[in-house]
């Protein structure tokens, strides 16, 4: 509010409050971000990594092996792929919750369909190693000697189909709200798994 001064009584000035003037309401921030603390925001944009420059999806499939990381730890193979499957539609749910949120479609700040999607790249290699020894792998198998090559060419080649969207990646975008965030994702990992069979078999 803008003060205002007028003479009143004996000449003395006064201030007035002028109340014609409109209030700013708290808006939006820009780039994706919301003002105040949201959860489902938070937890979709990756706990903060979806909000790393350049290349939010990348930082968020770095988080992403951690998610991995937990889901191998757990030491069998219904515990693994058990996680990917109930994160699946958690992550659609908490993605169409963040769409909300920030008032656009599969914002690019949303990467936790990038995170639950990347445990799903090692299927096949996982599934090819209890195979031949009849035990899950620790963790640390898939950094020795020179299995690491292989995390890392895994790591590129989701984010090769991740960015490069082949049939049918770009068109499961148009389901609605949070599974066009996450579903393009699996299938992208799908894809992993197909050309990791390549060098597998």
């Amino acid at each position: 509010m803008v003060p205002r001064r007028s003479a009143v009584g004996n000449g003395l000035a006064h201030l007035h409050l002028r109340r014609d003037l409109p209030v700013e309401e708290p808006a939006d921030l820009p780039g994706g971000h919301v003002s105040g603390f949201d959860p489902a925001v938070w937890v979709a944009q990756g706990f903060g990594s979806g909000r790393l420059k350049p290349g939010p999806g990348t930082w968020g499939s770095v988080v992403g092996l951690l998610w991995f990381a937990a889901l191998v730890a757990t030491g069998s193979l219904w515990g693994f792929f058990g996680g990917i499957l109930l994160s699946v539609p958690l992550c659609a749910w908490i993605c169409g919750e963040a769409e909300k949120a920030l008032g656009e479609k599969d914002p690019g700040s949303v990467v936790l369909d990038e995170i639950i999607a990347v445990p799903l790249c090692f299927g096949a290699w996982l599934l090819s190693v209890v195979s031949s020894t009849g035990r899950m792998p620790e963790l640390s198998y898939f950094f020795s000697g020179n299995n690491w090559l292989g995390v890392a060419a895994i790591f590129a080649a989701f984010r090769l189909f991740d960015i490069w969207k082949p049939w049918p990646v770009r068109q499961s975008q148009s389901l609605p709200g949070g599974w066009g965030v996450t579903v393009d994702d699996v299938l992208a990992a799908l894809y992993v798994n197909l050309v990791s069979l390549l060098f597998l078999g």
